[in-house]
């Protein structure tokens, strides 16, 4: 059983996090976000339903703190865990979308080797 209680804002979200901008299968992942502690589907619909700018994750904080959210099962991960995850939940092996890696400088402030 899905556990809910775990608040995700975003556009027209489904019950594994989509959202209208992000909606294919695969995107089932939510992001919390540094400057509000709030779990958004994506950065859009943070832009658009938040009154602040984006603050992102650094380094030192990807081992340690649980930003990102399976949204088949609903487990809370690690930046680190979810980077090395191999676009799939460590837990559920439920199939993130391998293309949010393209958005990943949005979210976590990125090595250069981490980028490529």
């Amino acid at each position: 059983m899905k556990n809910y209680s775990t608040v995700v804002l975003g556009k027209e979200t489904d019950e594994e996090t989509r959202c209208s901008h992000f909606h294919s299968e695969s995107d089932r992942i939510a992001i919390k976000f540094k400057c509000c502690n709030t779990y958004y589907a994506c950065i859009t619909c943070h832009e658009e339903l938040s009154d602040h700018a984006v603050e992102r994750w650094t380094r030192d904080e990807f081992d340690t703190v649980k930003a990102i959210l399976c949204g088949s099962c609903r487990t809370e991960l690690t930046i680190s865990t979810y980077l090395n995850s191999g676009s799939r939940c460590p837990n559920c092996r439920a199939a993130f979308n391998p293309g949010c890696a393209n958005h990943y400088h949005l979210y976590f402030k990125m090595d250069e080797k981490q980028t490529k």
